[in-house]
């Protein structure tokens, strides 16, 4: 009996301690224009992601990882990015300048979409907490306009994989890859339906 009663305690502190301690979210700061209803916005690119971090492929891996999330999700239609990257070829458009408005408009016209996700990793890496070391990402995206270029929509947000309970039973943390499907499924939930 009193074995029962130990592993019963044992299993509910440890599901409390998992529930509450997860991919701890550090910060988050969200962005909705003001009286703008996004129902006509059915159709989105997802362009180059801006990279700030020493990964040289992070952008790319993780512009995939966003257009898997989005079409999941059931957010948007999302066009192949092999159509995209042709179509900013085509039209000469470099990757590292801003875009104005007439060029975003050009650009919708040509893809056939209301809409332009664009993305920076603004960070990516292991920290380490004496021998557990735990995976970290932060982002930021946003839902432009294609016809006026206006920024509808725009989150920024920063998860690890830290868990208290991975520490207090020796388990291992999410990966990167896990960490970063779950953090954009965070942010892309705060999009308005």
């Amino acid at each position: 009996m009193k074995k029962t009663i130990f592993y019963a305690v044992i299993s509910a502190l440890f599901l409390l301690l998992h529930g509450c301690a997860t991919m701890e979210t550090k910060s988050t700061s969200t962005f909705v224009r003001e009286g703008v209803d996004l129902g006509y916005v059915t159709r989105v690119a997802v362009l180059p992601f801006e990279n700030n971090t020493q990964d040289d492929f992070a952008a790319q891996r993780i512009r995939d990882i966003t257009a898997t999330q989005i079409l999941a999700m059931g957010i948007f239609d999302v066009v192949d990015k092999g159509i995209v990257d042709s179509a900013l070829r085509e039209m000469a458009i470099d990757q590292d300048t801003p875009m104005d408005a007439p060029l975003v408009k050009r650009l919708g016209q040509r893809l056939g979409v209301q809409g332009f996700i664009l993305g920076t990793v603004n960070g990516l890496g292991e920290r380490r907490q004496g021998s557990f070391s735990y995976p970290e990402i932060s982002l930021t995206l946003e839902l432009l306009d294609a016809q006026s270029a206006l920024v509808l929509w725009r989150t920024s947000d920063t998860m690890s994989g830290y868990s208290l309970s991975d520490r207090l039973f020796g388990l291992s943390p999410l990966d990167s890859f896990q960490l970063t499907v779950n953090l954009l499924q965070n942010m892309l939930a705060t999009i308005p339906k």
